[in-house]
């Protein structure tokens, strides 16, 4: 553990460091900071924090730059997330406000983290393991076919066409629709194959043409264990931080464009914590060594539906970085609550 002193130091360095993209000397430091010693002692102080690992050299005769583990350190230390202002908050809202539906609200997420942090943004969509039956609707398309409308408490629609493999009428339809949503609506997921069972053993053999397969299609899309929807966008972004990933952002792209990573990515930044962060060999993944993951869950009615977050540099504005990914997490909370 550090004493006072060497965490302001530390906390001098990765501030000037993020700010300027340029290594830190101890001259800088005096003239930035009143740190209330001297230069020799601020230079003593650098040196413990080099031996310990948190500070390094790039070159000979250059400053010092923070290491994954001086980063994590200012992290963990930090006494407070930065809030938004007055006007960010109220754009925040403005903006997300105006979505139509789930899927223009995850649009619309993805698009003003990008904005806000000038990072790479990240929004898992909810799961469906998570959330309870809504509605659900049957809608006669053709002699023989079905559509299935599923609507979840997460404000998630599913749709699915069935051929039942005989004429139905609509009375039938309209039957099935009337039983299916009292027996399933505020269910979860894991309780849905024995009421549906159930309700499926209940009708006679001449209804079961219809029954059986809509059943089968509303367990198929409700019960999926590879559901799992995941939108990116913003990263252009990282063409602004070539410098930050040795040069090059190949890695960084090719391991973003992987699906099964983001979902990884944002299941291993779980946690109880408000909002979480992954610093550069923190990330399992090769590609995603020099980068930082901020991420937040969002909650509908206190309950955790899915993750959101923000990757970038580790050279990053931790604080600024983390209030907007807590702030926009809190505000699709509140939006698809409402829906």
């Amino acid at each position: 553990m550090l004493d006072d002193r060497k965490l302001a130091v530390l906390r001098a360095i990765v501030q000037d460091y993020v700010s300027t993209e340029e290594p830190v000397g101890s001259k800088t430091l005096t003239e930035r900071h009143d740190l209330g010693v001297s230069p020799a002692t601020i230079r003593n102080e650098m040196a413990v924090l080099e031996e310990e690992g948190y500070i390094a050299q790039p070159h000979p005769s250059a400053g010092r730059v923070p290491t994954d583990k001086g980063y994590r350190l200012f992290v963990d230390r930090l006494s407070a997330i930065k809030p938004l202002s007055v006007a960010e908050r109220r754009a925040i809202g403005q903006f997300l406000d105006g979505a139509v539906d789930l899927d223009d609200v995850v649009n619309r997420t993805v698009r003003l983290l990008a904005q806000l942090t000038r990072q790479v943004a990240v929004v898992q969509y909810p799961s469906l393991a998570r959330a309870t039956v809504r509605h659900i609707e049957l809608l006669s398309v053709a002699p023989s076919r079905v559509l299935i409308v599923l609507i979840t408490s997460t404000g998630r629609v599913e749709q699915r066409v069935v051929d039942c493999g005989i004429d139905v009428d609509e009375e039938s339809v309209a039957a099935l629709r009337r039983q299916l949503n009292h027996t399933v609506a505020g269910l979860r997921s894991h309780d849905l194959a024995a009421a549906l069972a159930e309700l499926r053993d209940s009708f006679g053999p001449d209804a079961q043409a219809l029954v059986t397969p809509v059943i089968a299609a509303v367990l198929e899309t409700l019960v999926d264990e590879h559901e799992e929807r995941i939108v990116l966008g913003g990263t252009a972004n990282l063409a602004r931080f070539v410098q930050d990933f040795h040069g090059s952002i190949r890695p960084v792209l090719e391991a973003l464009e992987e699906q099964v990573v983001l979902i990884h990515l944002l299941g291993e930044a779980g946690g109880s914590q408000p909002v979480t962060v992954r610093i550069g060999h923190e990330n399992v993944h090769e590609g995603l060594a020099s980068t930082s993951v901020v991420s937040s869950t969002y909650s509908i009615e206190d309950e955790a539906v899915a993750r959101l977050g923000v990757v970038g540099p580790t050279r990053m504005d931790y604080p600024g970085t983390m209030g907007a990914v807590r702030a926009v997490a809190r505000y699709v909370g509140r939006i698809l609550a409402g829906q």
